[in-house]
């Protein structure tokens, strides 16, 4: 996956995480965009831990699996946030 494809796929997984999360008015869009790539590793992390395929391309079980490591991420830091 190219570097362009990257970084629309991160600013569109994190935006979405981040309406989920309700963290949208804090995040920017640089935010949104390394939330969305990062949770794309960790999700394929997550994924690879439970024996399945982890992020595969720009399709719909990759979205899903970014979207999961991204929604995680943000609970992450949000409890230490608190703390």
């Amino acid at each position: 996956m190219n570097i362009i494809l990257w970084i629309v796929f991160g600013a569109l997984v994190g935006w979405i995480a981040s309406l989920i999360m309700k963290t949208d008015a804090e995040q920017g869009a640089f935010l949104n965009i390394v939330v969305g790539i990062v949770g794309a590793v960790l999700g394929g992390w997550i994924m690879n831990l439970f024996g399945k395929v982890g992020t595969t391309g720009f399709n719909l079980y990759s979205f899903v699996v970014a979207l999961l490591g991204a929604v995680v991420l943000i609970a992450i830091v949000k409890a230490v946030r608190r703390a």
